[in-house]
């Protein structure tokens, strides 16, 4: 068989993706599905932008970092901009097919677990959600001892003969605690370095477009269902909001108070 734009992107398949819950078929619940499933197909492509990313840090190149970074904060750009489509969507319309979604959960989006564990995040809660299905908790724990972009990226700066560390606290929270030592090494990168000054900047602007992407979709809820439970017995808007302002790089933050 001849390879054709359907067969290799199986579209026929991915078309046929779309099952509704609700009975009788709400309009928007179409709308609702797509999103999401678009949201987790570009998770997939951050969390493999990550695996080059991580090795391109690791070996030390520079040009090819600033490469794979620059697609993927313009991925999260595109993020960010669904949530506008997902907004055209009013509560009264949510609210008719909420119901038939059982205890599914955005909470329960095991890609993006897999991108704030790459983030350098770590929580209980990660594997609770999880705890049901072994093959689930399998790919967390594989992702739990893979590298890090801040310890790549420390390991980067090894290379070019900065003494930076990343110490691990895998209890819960961000991993990586904020250090003088590393600040100090970091001011001199930014003095020095040009460009791995910039591989940094282009790190802040992930870690920024991260929390603008929490931000909009705490607002797209709290607009939606207001102060509710979220599905699946979720906190909703409350757990969302504790997510907020929760930066994955603190020392690369913290510099910017010295210069």
């Amino acid at each position: 068989m001849s390879i054709t734009y359907t067969n290799y992107l199986k579209v026929d398949k991915l078309l046929k993706l779309q099952k509704l819950k609700s009975d009788p078929a709400e309009h928007d619940e179409m709308l609702f599905i797509i999103i999401h499933q678009t949201y987790e197909l570009w998770f997939k492509q951050i969390i493999h932008e990550f695996g080059k990313l991580n090795k391109e840090l690791s070996d030390g190149n520079t040009w090819k970092s600033i490469k794979t970074l620059r697609r993927v904060l313009t991925i999260m750009k595109t993020l960010v901009s669904q949530v506008d489509i997902l907004e055209t969507m009013t509560p009264l319309e949510f609210n008719s097919f909420r119901k038939f979604l059982g205890q599914s959960s955005g909470f329960q989006s095991l890609q993006f677990r897999e991108i704030e564990i790459l983030c350098g995040l770590r929580s209980p809660l990660m594997k609770e959600a999880h705890k049901d299905s072994p093959d689930d908790l399998k790919v967390l724990v594989t992702k739990l001892n893979e590298p890090t972009i801040w310890e790549s990226f420390c390991t980067y700066l090894n290379h070019k003969g900065f003494s930076l560390s990343a110490i691990r606290d895998n209890e819960k929270g961000l991993i990586f605690n904020a250090s003088e030592e590393n600040q100090s090494e970091l001011i001199k990168m930014m003095k020095n370095e040009p460009e791995a000054a910039l591989v940094s900047e282009l790190l802040i602007d992930f870690d920024e477009g991260l929390q603008e992407w929490r931000y909009r979709h705490v607002k797209m809820v709290q607009r939606t269902i207001g102060a509710k439970m979220g599905t699946g017995g979720s906190e909703g808007v409350a757990y969302l909001q504790r997510t907020l302002n929760q930066n994955i790089f603190p020392d690369l933050w913290a510099i910017r108070s010295k210069f």
